[in-house]
């Protein structure tokens, strides 16, 4: 098994640590990273394991007949990672192609 990341989501979590920095959520942008590093570790490491949910249709615009996977952590916010799962020469891909977090898209959920 494998998980991948599309390079808009590799874009976006670059973008994300100085977004969380910048609207000071974190005090530090070392702290930022460190967040935003252990999401992607999260993701990489636990996705093949998880529980998942065909995502709905307003998600389509970021791939066809996605699922999603949600990964909680902290009391007020849980990130979902919205992928595609194939298979390539016996081995099972999951390739995320969407990345958010329940403040902005918990309404499509």
């Amino acid at each position: 098994m494998k998980v991948l990341f599309t390079q808009k989501v590799r874009e976006y979590t670059s973008h994300l640590i100085r977004i969380l920095y910048e609207k000071e959520y974190f005090g530090f942008e070392e702290a930022a990273k460190k967040y935003v590093d252990n999401l992607i570790i999260d993701i990489e490491t636990n996705l093949p394991s998880m529980q998942h949910k065909n995502a709905p249709k307003y998600f389509d615009k970021y791939g066809k007949e996605m699922f999603y996977a949600n990964f909680r952590k902290n009391k007020q916010t849980t990130w979902y990672a919205f992928f595609s799962k194939y298979k390539e020469d016996g081995e099972t891909i999951y390739l995320v192609r969407y990345i958010a977090n329940n403040h902005t898209v918990a309404q499509y959920l």
